[in-house]
């Protein structure tokens, strides 16, 4: 199978180079040196994404990459890295000390193994440590947990670690369910998460105690009522998928629910907000 992808030459900021194809829906990010290769779901958004780079003066290339040959590159280069209590490891990994690519881990530590893939969340990106710092600073306990736009399943996943009575993940990519059910499949003793295919926009889905949304800052924009509505009296909506720029847009879109917590890495932003 072909993924297809933008090869972005000399991308000193890569923060600002993924602001400039935000909109086109971006599904992962891999870094090489001072360049960027940058995948997205379909050819017709990535051709869009590469005339936006290029109107902003950046040089980049269409490719399509094999996804064999992605996996095995990532798996290779893959370290584990810690949010917190949680540490995200590749399948295969020894989590030591020396291992780990942030914090340290602290006691009561819970390791999620999660293989690479072409949908965020193997804890390297930004957005996802974010979401994984809000679910740890919120009380989980029985709680039943939605995951939109699920991608690896890792939240979901995290979620019934950390004491949710279950979880559901879904997602509009077949390609994304599949990954996080082999993802939950790696995770052994997890119980009670379910992933399936669905369009959060359209689908009837329960209401939940915690939703969390990793979008990005349009998407979240234009749905913020929607995700209210998934959202139970008194549960909590967690974000993320917005840069700092986009942060009062975002603000204003759920009024109605001012944040509580917030947090920010590498320009990226979460926000995590209670329904009255």
């Amino acid at each position: 199978m072909k993924w297809p992808a933008v090869d972005v030459s000399q991308a000193n900021d890569p923060d600002l180079t993924l602001a400039i194809v935000d909109e086109f829906a971006p599904s992962a990010v891999e870094h090489r040196d001072d360049n960027l290769r940058i995948f997205f779901p379909t050819a017709t958004a990535r051709d869009a994404a590469c005339d936006a780079l290029r109107a902003a003066r950046y040089r980049a290339e269409p490719v399509d990459v094999d996804d064999e040959d992605w996996a095995r590159r990532s798996q290779e280069n893959l370290e584990a890295v810690a949010v917190g209590r949680l540490t995200v490891a590749p399948p295969g990994t020894v989590v030591t000390q020396a291992g780990l690519k942030s914090c340290a881990t602290s006691p009561g530590a819970i390791t999620l193994v999660i293989q690479p893939s072409m949908g965020f969340g193997t804890g390297h990106h930004a957005t996802t440590r974010l979401c994984l710092h809000a679910l740890q600073a919120i009380d989980l306990t029985d709680r039943f947990m939605l995951d939109v736009g699920t991608g690896s399943g890792v939240l979901a996943i995290a979620a019934v670690r950390l004491g949710a009575a279950r979880a559901l993940g879904i997602d509009h990519d077949v390609d994304a369910i599949q990954a996080a059910n082999e993802n939950l499949a790696l995770n052994e003793g997890v119980q009670s998460v379910q992933f399936q295919i669905a369009d959060f926009s359209s689908t009837g889905l329960p209401a939940a105690d915690v939703v969390t949304a990793n979008l990005t800052g349009a998407v979240l924009i234009r749905s913020a009522a929607r995700l209210r509505d998934l959202i139970r009296p008194g549960g909590t909506l967690i974000v993320s998928g917005l840069l700092e720029e986009e942060r009062e847009h975002v603000l204003r879109a759920f009024a109605s629910t001012p944040p509580f917590w917030a947090q920010s890495e590498q320009a990226w932003v979460a926000l995590a907000m209670k329904r009255s």
